[in-house]
């Protein structure tokens, strides 16, 4: 689609065995968490933590995931750890995934220093934005798929840019013929195919492309419903709801994306040039998208100087240690 891509240099695999997580040769040999100064914790996970940190070398800030490896192991997730490293490490380069600059670890933990993308996540936001699909796209332009498309994914800029995050669930070497059969993702988002147990492609991602469209616009997921029996009944067997009121080119798309049948949903021949072709996408200029040229509808009010934190935190760049003037996690919860 585009001739920007490139790829970082090759390095050596990372190691997946059944006793041990071991990430490879560092992107920076050097790095080490005494090169940050750690300042808040700003999100939490089954095997982890984010760090908000700020490198100690040119005052920059990154999102700092730390991840623990006994706990990794535990839950024998060391295949989808080290696929979000793969990923990480080939989507440097596009501007709506987020990046990763540096990968280290000690005996007992991973650090991925990532791009600190300060807008917040758009399950908080929830606007209506076009880009998501060009993402998708450049993963499958890799021979991925994302499989977890959510709200919760999908953090904001500064400018209110879109950028994609977290590929733990990604699965590498799909090329276009080729399928795949690990029941996985969100269960508001599952496409029909995965909850048959039957093989799917590429095209999983663009049904959770429609749920995600189709939550933003009606603010519910389709299908959704508290009973989960009731929303996979929904998903597998009742058609589409659409209300009232949308144009002929929004409810084009959602019915497109969220086609039952996958040889039959939008992006089923030609994956992404179908979206980025369809009518709702028309007055869409892509290389000013792809170049953010682009005023986002929505601005995440990130004041000048400020770096948003969550809905109601800043941190100012120029104050240290910013556990003062915040209220903020305890300090015991800093340790790496």
């Amino acid at each position: 689609l585009y001739s920007f891509f490139s790829f970082l240099q090759q390095r050596s695999p990372a190691s997946t065995s059944g006793d041990e997580v071991n990430l490879g040769p560092s992107a920076n040999p050097h790095a080490r968490p005494t090169d940050f100064d750690f300042l808040a914790v700003i999100g939490k996970g089954t095997f982890g933590k984010v760090l908000l940190a700020k490198l100690k070398a040119d005052n920059k800030f990154y999102a700092i995931k730390v991840l623990q490896k006994k706990v990794i192991l535990k839950k024998k997730e060391q295949k989808n750890i080290m696929a979000e490293r793969n990923v990480l490490l080939k989507s440097l380069t596009h501007p709506f995934l987020v990046g990763l600059h540096y990968s280290f670890q000690t005996p007992e933990k991973l650090y991925f220093v990532l791009d600190y993308v300060n807008g917040g996540e758009l399950f908080f936001h929830l606007q209506r934005e076009r880009c998501f699909s060009d993402a998708i796209g450049y993963l499958h332009s890799l021979n991925i798929v994302y499989r977890d498309l959510k709200p919760e994914n999908i953090l904001l800029d500064a400018q209110g840019h879109v950028v994609l995050t977290d590929f733990g669930l990604c699965k590498e070497g799909i090329e276009a013929e080729s399928t795949t059969s690990t029941f996985c993702g969100t269960p508001e988002y599952l496409a029909p195919e995965v909850l048959r147990k039957q093989p799917y492609d590429r095209t999983v991602d663009w049904w959770c492309l429609g749920a995600v469209l189709y939550e933003m616009i009606y603010s519910l997921p389709p299908f959704y419903s508290r009973d989960i029996s009731e929303m996979y009944d929904g998903i597998l067997h009742k058609p589409l709801p659409l209300r009232p009121g949308k144009s002929e080119a929004v409810c084009s798309l959602l019915v497109g994306l969220l086609q039952k049948d996958q040889n039959r949903r939008l992006g089923a021949i030609a994956d992404f040039l179908e979206i980025k072709n369809h009518v709702f996408f028309l007055p869409i200029n892509w290389d000013d998208l792809y170049h953010k040229r682009i005023t986002p509808p929505y601005n995440p009010n990130v004041v000048s100087g400020l770096v948003l934190l969550s809905g109601t935190h800043f941190i100012h760049r120029f104050y240290h240690p910013v556990w003062m003037q915040l209220k903020l996690k305890p300090q015991g919860e800093l340790s790496v």
